[in-house]
C-alpha cells in the first residue's frame, strides 16, 4: 500500500465511515485512495471551510472521529474554523492538509506553507488550532504518525490533531506497514476524589442544605444521561443546564429548573442565589453562562467542579472541590460512594419559572421569534438533533425551546462562528442517519455558507434549515442599542431563501404567518430531502438577556 492508501486503512479499521474535504492538485493522490475505499464516501463540499465543520458536525454525536483534508496552502488554512470549533468544544478530528514538498519549499511552489522566504508557515499555525500538528514527509514513519495522532486526538480531552502530508509521498510505497492498534483509556477520577466528593455531598445532605446541579456538554459526549439522572432522582436534586447541556435530560423532569446563564430560566437564577452549593459536571464556565464572568456568583457557597481536563479546575472560579474526570464515569462512582453514607431521599417538588411557560404575543406584523422556538419545539420529532447558530435565534431555542428524551441540542461552542452549525449539520447526518436533523439558524448565518445547500442536494443530505429572517445582526444590534444607544452597520438584504432553495433543486418554503409553519415544517420532514424554510420573523423584539443579581441583603 501506498502512503494515501494506508490513510484511507487506518481510518476505516477506526469506524469512519465519510470524510469531508476539498479537491486541488497536490491532495489528487489522496482522493484516489478515498476513491478504492468501499467504506468510506467521500463529500467533496464547496468551501474547505465547511469540510471542517462537516467534520465537526460528524463528531458531535458519535464516537466516530472527524475528518477533513485539502489542497495545501489556502485549501488547508480554509479548515482552520472547524478546527477551532473542535479545539473548543472537544471534538476529535483529524485533518490532512497537503504540504509543499521539502524540496520546494521557500521556492514559490503553489500554496507553499512551509514558513520560508515568506511563506506562511503552516506547521505553526495549525499547531495553534490543534492537539498537535504533525509533518508525515518520510513514508516509513506513516504508521507511526497515524498511530500516535489516532491516539492523541481521542486521549484525555479529545480535540483536532492535524497531519501535514508532503504531497510527493501520497504514492510511495509504505514497506513497514503495520495494522493500528487502538487503545481507549477513559479518564478516572483518583479515588481519594471520590471519596471526599462524596462526603462532602453527604454531609450538604444530611444537613437538608440547597444543591443545584449544572450539567455541561461534557455530559453529553460522556453518554452520561442515565448515569446522571439516576443520582439526580435519588437524592432529588434540582437541576440546570448550559446552553449546550440542553436536552441531556428531559426539559419536562420533575427535577429540571431549565437553563442557566443570561438568557437562561429566572427560576435557576434565583435557586442559584440561594442554593448552598453548586455541583458542575462537565462545564467550562464560558462568559454568558457565567453573565460574563461575574465573580461573585459562587460566594458563600460550596462548589465542586468535575472536568475531564485539568486546565478548567480553578480556571475561572476557584472550587472548593475539584475533580479530573470523564463525567460519566465520575458521576457514578460519587453515586455508588454515597449510597453507603445517605440514603435516598423522598420526593420534592421544586417551584419553577421559565421563560417557555410564559405566553407571547406578536404585536408586529411579523412572526415573534420566540414562538417560532416555541413552534419548533412543539413539531421536533423524537431523537431529533437541533443545531443553534451565531446570533439571537439562539438565545431565543436557549429560552423557549424545551427537548425531550433523546432530543439534543447544540451550539457552535464558545469559540462561536456563524455558519459553523448551517454546515455541520451535514456531518451530523451522515454520523446520525437514522436521526432527524434540524438546523435553526440567522440569515446572517445562512448567507455566509448555505450555498453548502447544493452539497446536501447533491448527496442528497435531508437535513431541514429553518431560517429565522430578520433582515440584520440583531443580537449585535441590540448591544449596540444597549451601551451606545444607537447602531449602526447591522442591516442587509436577504433574497427569497425559497426560491434560492428550489433553484438548488431543494424544497423552500416562505412562511409569513406563524400558523403556516406547521405545515411546511411537516412537509420537509416527511420529504426525505434537503429542505429549507425561510421565516420572516420580527426585527424590533428582542431575546432575554437578563443580568446576574445578587439577592436582597448581600
Amino acid at each position: 500500500m501506498n502512503v494515501g492508501e494506508v490513510i484511507v486503512k487506518y481510518l476505516e479499521d477506526i469506524g469512519v465511515d465519510t470524510v469531508f474535504g476539498g479537491s486541488g492538485q497536490s491532495i489528487s493522490s489522496l482522493l484516489f485512495a478515498l476513491d478504492g475505499s468501499e467504506k468510506i464516501k467521500t463529500i467533496i463540499p464547496r468551501n474547505e471551510q465547511a469540510a471542517s465543520f462537516m467534520a465537526c458536525g460528524y463528531a458531535m454525536f458519535s464516537d466516530k472521529p472527524g475528518v477533513c483534508f485539502s489542497s495545501a496552502g489556502p485549501g488547508a488554512v480554509n479548515m482552520l474554523s472547524g478546527l477551532c470549533v473542535a479545539y473548543s468544544d472537544s471534538l476529535p478530528i483529524l485533518s490532512f492538509p497537503a504540504f509543499t514538498p521539502k524540496e520546494f519549499r521557500g521556492m514559490g511552489d503553489l500554496g507553499d506553507s512551509g514558513g520560508m522566504n515568506r511563506t506562511p508557515d503552516g506547521q505553526a499555525i495549525f499547531s495553534a488550532a490543534t492537539k498537535k500538528s504533525f509533518i508525515l514527509e518520510n513514508p516509513e514513519y506513516t504508521c507511526d504518525i497515524l498511530e500516535e495522532a489516532i491516539h492523541l486526538m481521542f486521549e484525555g480531552r479529545p480535540g483536532p490533531v492535524n497531519i501535514n502530508v508532503d504531497y510527493s509521498i501520497f504514492d510511495a510505497e509504505v514497506k513497514n506497514y503495520r495494522p493500528i492498534k487502538l487503545v481507549k483509556n477513559p479518564v478516572l477520577a483518583l479515588q481519594k476524589k471520590v471519596d471526599q466528593f462524596a462526603e462532602a455531598i453527604a454531609e450538604i445532605i444530611r444537613n437538608d442544605k440547597k444543591i443545584l446541579v449544572l450539567l455541561g456538554y461534557g455530559c453529553v459526549r460522556s453518554k452520561a444521561e442515565k448515569t446522571v439522572q439516576a443520582f439526580l432522582e435519588e437524592y432529588q436534586l434540582p437541576f440546570c443546564t448550559t446552553m449546550d447541556g440542553k436536552g441531556l435530560l428531559p426539559e419536562d423532569h420533575a427535577l429540571c429548573l431549565g437553563v442557566s446563564g443570561v438568557s437562561g430560566d429566572p427560576g435557576v437564577k434565583e435557586y442559584l442565589k440561594s442554593a448552598d452549593a453548586v455541583i458542575a459536571i462537565g462545564n467550562s464556565f464560558t462568559k454568558w453562562a457565567t453573565w460574563r464572568f461575574r465573580k461573585d456568583i459562587f460566594d458563600q457557597k460550596l462548589l465542586f467542579h468535575i472536568n475531564i481536563d485539568e486546565n478548567e479546575i480553578n480556571k475561572v472560579y476557584k472550587a472548593d472541590y475539584g475533580m479530573v474526570s470523564d463525567a460519566g464515569p465520575a458521576v457514578s462512582a460519587i453515586h455508588d460512594k454515597l449510597k453507603t453514607l445517605v440514603p435516598e431521599k423522598s420526593k420534592k417538588v421544586f417551584g419553577k419559572e421559565r421563560h417557555r411557560d410564559k405566553p407571547l404575543v406578536q404585536e408586529g406584523e411579523k412572526i415573534h421569534p420566540g414562538m417560532l422556538a416555541k413552534e419548533i419545539s412543539r413539531l421536533l420529532p423524537e431523537k431529533s438533533i437541533i443545531l443553534g447558530d451565531a446570533g439571537n435565534h439562539m438565545l431565543w431555542l436557549h429560552a423557549f425551546m424545551s427537548l425531550n428524551e433523546g432530543q439534543n441540542y447544540q451550539n457552535p461552542g464558545s469559540f462561536g462562528p456563524m455558519a459553523a452549525n448551517v454546515n455541520a449539520a451535514v456531518g451530523v447526518k451522515y454520523a446520525n442517519p437514522d436521526r432527524p436533523v434540524v438546523v435553526a439558524c440567522g440569515d446572517g448565518d445562512y448567507q455566509m455558507s448555505g450555498f453548502e445547500l447544493m452539497t446536501a442536494v447533491e448527496h442528497n443530505v435531508p437535513v431541514v434549515w429553518i431560517i429565522f429572517n430578520n433582515g440584520d445582526y440583531n443580537i449585535i444590534k441590540m448591544f449596540n442599542l444597549l451601551v451606545k444607544g444607537k447602531e449602526v452597520f447591522n442591516h442587509f438584504k436577504n433574497p427569497d431563501f425559497s426560491l434560492y432553495a428550489k433553484s438548488c433543486g431543494a424544497q423552500g418554503y416562505l412562511v409569513k404567518e406563524i400558523g403556516e409553519f406547521e405545515k411546511a415544517f411537516k412537509e420537509a420532514l416527511a420529504s426525505g430531502k434537503p429542505a429549507l424554510i425561510d421565516v420572516v420573523v420580527d426585527p424590533d423584539v428582542y431575546p432575554p438577556f437578563e443580568p446576574y443579581q445578587k439577592p436582597a441583603g448581600d
